[in-house]
């Protein structure tokens, strides 16, 4: 039995105009162990599968009304294609196989069927639906322990999200994510692509403001060899590289406004001209786009057009900045330790309780981002065990701008009496670092502004003895 193995039984839709054909297979396929429906034609499919939600469709290419091609194409639009297995005649194996290449249909065989070649195929596409499936169960429920692919966070805000990813990434809708500099929108779109039915495909991203305007097309569009000066060759711009796939326009409102009324025609038309091509490139193609500017005022000023606006603007997905989510500082802290040790080879378990109410004084202006950063030297500076507030950067809780008084903690002050020696008081602020860093003297020359190696060199002036040069 095909489903002996396995937790729920199969769901096989046989769509075949020739009920001559249909009939046979579908007992073929039922004597298997599978569950087993018909359909004449693909509108009856469409039908059939509003109450039988099938796990692999089995599909003739070539029937009236609503061929197989047009079937999948319907159900892969909509995001509701499961592994497709297309019957072709002979003579058509070239469109079949253009099927399989434009639709990402499993697989095809050719007219008369092979009845152990077709058993091989259902049981290895039943396999992959059923993957599929488990792989979204085991992501909602982590959703709810507050992990989404690479995103974390339990706050409501957070959660709002993730169940607004799930909700539109099996979609073909495009999506606008707005933000902060450094709230993690490109997360938000790996998400997205990886819960959707073209996680196989490439993700590509593109950062619009790192563009000079000159070669923002050619980037979008790719460009044919002598197109202007410097194409020595033919290059695919990001719209083919990302086929099948999903492609992130990072930065949406810093792009030319002629290259938006460009994209803005794509989007619309599937279709994509290189630069200095006579010809156009059909693409099938989901696009995210991505901002840190008001949206308002964007299209305000006219940096943003509105009808791309529009277009692009299905669905908006916005994140809160760090500040708003601070109940997500612990999560995050973890899981970017996490990462960080398999980074660096470090074995760093967390962050003291100090710590973590000195992240919860800070407004972290640079987000989840500026998080990491801090967290990324901290880890390397403790190596072990947890970070410390040693291990902060020395200036960490200071605004730009105001480093002479929004420090989190401030050293100790020094009293000399007049009279006192410059090596002497030299020595005294040495020491008084020394025990602010709790004798980290990493973490101490770097606040005196001197090497390593100077440090060890003044404390061996001093007598001190543990006193011994780094190598």
């Amino acid at each position: 039995m095909a489903n002996s193995s396995t937790r729920q039984p199969i769901n096989v839709l046989i769509v075949d105009d020739e009920e001559s054909q249909r009939t046979p297979l579908a007992a073929m396929v039922s004597a298997w162990g599978f569950n087993v429906e018909t359909a004449a034609d693909g509108q009856e499919a469409l039908e059939k599968l509003t109450s039988f939600p099938a796990n692999v469709i089995v599909t003739d290419l070539m029937m009236p009304r609503m061929d197989g091609f047009e079937l999948m194409k319907r159900l892969n639009g909509d995001g509701d294609m499961p592994p497709a297995i297309v019957l072709t005649a002979f003579g058509n194996i070239e469109t079949a196989i253009q099927t399989i290449h434009d639709l990402g249909a499993f697989w095809f065989l050719e007219k008369p069927i092979q009845p152990a070649a077709l058993r091989v195929l259902l049981e290895r596409a039943a396999s992959q639906s059923q993957l599929s499936q488990e792989a979204e169960r085991l992501q909602r429920q982590l959703s709810y322990s507050g992990v989404l692919v690479d995103m974390v966070g339990t706050s409501p805000q957070m959660q709002q999200v993730f169940t607004t990813i799930q909700q539109v990434a099996p979609s073909k809708a495009p999506v606008l994510v707005t933000g902060e500099s450094g709230t993690g929108k490109e997360l938000v779109a790996r998400a997205i692509h990886q819960l959707s039915a073209r996680r196989a495909g490439p993700f590509v991203a593109i950062n619009c403001a790192a563009m000079p305007e000159t070669l923002m097309e050619s980037e979008l569009f790719g460009h044919e060899k002598g197109a202007f000066t410097g194409a020595l060759e033919r290059r695919a711009g990001c719209f083919e590289l990302a086929q099948h796939g999903t492609l992130l326009l990072d930065e949406l409102a810093e792009m030319p406004s002629g290259t938006q009324a460009k994209l803005l025609r794509v989007l619309e038309d599937s279709r994509v001209r290189r630069l200095g091509g006579k010809g156009e490139i059909s693409v099938d193609v989901r696009v995210i786009a991505a901002t840190n500017r008001n949206v308002d005022e964007a299209l305000k000023k006219g940096d943003l057009r509105e009808d791309l606006y529009y277009r692009l603007n299905v669905f908006q997905i916005n994140l809160p900045p760090l500040r708003q989510r601070m109940s997500d500082l612990p999560v995050l802290s973890e899981a970017l330790i996490e990462h960080l040790n398999k980074k660096h080879g470090t074995n760093v378990s967390g962050v003291t309780q100090e710590v973590m109410e000195a992240f919860k004084k800070y407004s972290w202006p640079g987000n989840v981002r500026e998080l990491r950063n801090v967290l990324e030297r901290a880890v390397i500076m403790a190596g072990e065990g947890t970070v410390q507030m040693a291990h902060l950067p020395f200036d960490f809780g200071v605004s730009v701008g105001s480093r002479q008084s929004a420090q989190l903690f401030e050293p100790e002050s020094v009293r000399l009496p007049v009279g006192t020696t410059v090596g002497e008081a030299e020595k005294a602020l040495i020491h008084l670092t020394l025990q602010h860093t709790k004798n980290n003297k990493t973490r101490a020359a770097e606040i005196l502004g001197i090497s390593l190696k100077t440090l060890f060199n003044k404390l061996k002036e001093y007598g001190q003895q543990d006193a011994e040069a780094p190598a």
